[in-house]
């Protein structure tokens, strides 16, 4: 543990007069780690990182000499070399893992690198994550030594010229410590199993033999195979399988749109834990049991910056400009929204990860996911937001008592103007039309750019009902099956024409 992470009592920090854990200083030190472990890199050479580290400022000379990278600059310019298998590209040595990631509007995988510096600072924010639990209040610590039911990506990784490539989620349970394989649910013969369909088959025809603690996946694949478990042994709940189950580990997605469906299954309550563990590394994690967002990871393998998420760093596809404004941890505002460039101990250098985020408290660093760059929605200037999204369609299913597990929406012309089409999964009795314009009204009150473009050119919004199993058909149709795949809540281009198509019953091709 860094000494910065030490929490020591006030009063000597007070006599020492220094900080307490003060999120700059601990990103300082990161990037300067980072920038020593990488200095005869490649990468490291050609933007002199020596004359970063002997600079009196060195977060703005990074930022001065690293131009800032999207996934396809950084590849075309720098990784692809490495999966040609040479050596000191971004990272020192040979990158031997790579994390498939299609996001959910790209059409070709994603070759993330993944070094055990990487990894190492990933086990050691999970284990701060663990700990955190102490601080949670009437939660049954007995649960935490129970079964870790985890529904990720196969174990039987892709086998390149000289390297392995899979699901993080699979990277990370094959590089396990051994002690943790006696927590460990579905087991190493499972999870190698990359067909989903039979991944999940053969986790409900174990699942008696299991005492699961923790749930930990993508909200929708948790659910299903919840569901499945209920219908295969009659039961009442989940609980009646797995009475100890207590705590449900989730990231990817907001979980609110789930939420009301997901309670439905169960016998009692249990604690919710949100993370934000990216192809590219631990990036925050809920610390606090009724905290509003999740704690950066400011002190171990993940250098940040902020660019605001606005119309002057951004186009209107949601690309970023060559030279954006970027923020570090000390110069972020409350309330405001930004999209998220990551350095990490894996070569990532000035990556735009494409989330969006929003700081809820500054002081303790806890931020919300609020979107993807490009997965919003501003025709006419009506900035609609994943998280304005995820609020109305939570607001909404409260208010009718349904259960929305699946949403996602388009935007289309309307004569000479726009409108939305929102297309939703529900298996609940509802009325399109009143869904529509309860979440419509919703989006009035949440949003007053929506607000004002609803009385001029955003002339219509439209909704569609659909089951569940039509939006996990599609997912399906498309080859994203599985863990890390979710469904997109904007449908843009391409994926927009196949949804479309899929829907009159036409066959489209994989990913």
């Amino acid at each position: 543990m860094a000494i910065l992470d030490i929490k020591l009592p006030n009063t000597i920090l007070k006599a020492l007069r220094l900080p307490q854990n003060n999120p700059r200083r601990q990103q300082i030190t990161v990037l300067k780690k980072l920038l020593r472990k990488a200095r005869f890199t490649e990468f490291g050479q050609q933007y002199r990182f020596d004359d970063i580290l002997s600079s009196k400022h060195p977060g703005k000379k990074f930022q001065e000499l690293v131009p800032t990278f999207n996934y396809n600059t950084i590849y075309n310019e720098w990784w692809h070399k490495t999966l040609e298998g040479k050596p000191d590209i971004c990272w020192p040595g040979k990158i031997r893992y790579y994390a498939l990631s299609s996001g959910t509007s790209e059409s070709a995988s994603k070759y993330i690198p993944i070094t055990n510096d990487l990894l190492r600072g990933n086990k050691i924010v999970m284990i701060k994550q663990l700990l955190s639990l102490r601080t949670y209040e009437d939660i049954p610590y007995s649960s935490i030594s129970k079964g870790w039911l985890t529904l990720g990506g196969s174990t039987d990784l892709q086998k390149g010229e000289d390297y392995y490539a899979g699901d993080l989620s699979g990277i990370t349970v094959k590089k396990a410590p051994f002690w943790f394989q006696a927590f460990y649910k579905p087991g190493k013969k499972i999870a190698k199993q990359k067909d989903w369909n039979k991944k999940l088959e053969e986790i409900v025809e174990k699942a008696p033999e299991w005492d699961i603690g923790f749930l930990i996946g993508v909200p929708a694949w948790i659910q299903m195979c919840m569901e499945m478990v209920i219908a295969r042994y009659k039961l009442n709940n989940i609980h009646e399988m797995w009475p100890n189950l207590a705590f449900f580990v989730h990231g990817g997605v907001s979980f609110e749109p789930y939420k009301k469906g997901f309670e439905k299954l169960l016998g009692k309550p249990i604690t919710y834990i949100e993370t934000y563990l990216a192809s590219e590394g631990f990036i925050a994690y809920q610390e606090r049991q009724h905290a509003k967002g999740m704690r950066l990871v400011t002190g171990e393998h993940i250098f940040m910056e902020f660019v605001p998420f606005d119309d002057i760093n951004f186009d209107a596809e949601g690309d970023m400009i060559s030279d954006p404004e970027a923020l570090m941890i000390h110069e972020v505002e409350e309330g405001k929204e930004y999209a998220l460039l990551i350095s990490t101990a894996a070569g990532t250098w000035r990556y735009l990860i494409g989330d969006t985020i929003k700081f809820v408290d500054v002081e303790k660093c806890e931020i919300v996911i609020t979107g993807r760059t490009k997965h919003f929605l501003s025709l006419v200037g009506e900035h609609l937001s994943v998280d304005n999204m995820n609020k109305a369609i939570q607001l909404a299913s409260e208010e009718l008592n349904i259960s929305i597990p699946e949403f996602t929406v388009a935007g289309l012309p309307h004569g000479n103007f726009f409108a939305h089409q929102w297309y939703v999964a529900c298996d609940d009795k509802v009325n399109a039309d009143v869904l529509g314009k309860l979440i419509d009204d919703k989006l009035k009150d949440l949003n007053d750019d929506y607000a004002v473009e609803r009385r001029s050119a955003l002339k219509e919004v439209k909704l569609q009902v659909f089951s569940e199993l039509q939006f996990m058909a599609f997912m399906k149709a498309k080859g994203k099956v599985g863990g890390q795949h979710k469904f997109p809540r904007v449908l843009k281009g391409k994926m927009l024409e196949d949804w479309q198509r899929f829907l009159l019953g036409e066959k489209i091709a994989a990913q």
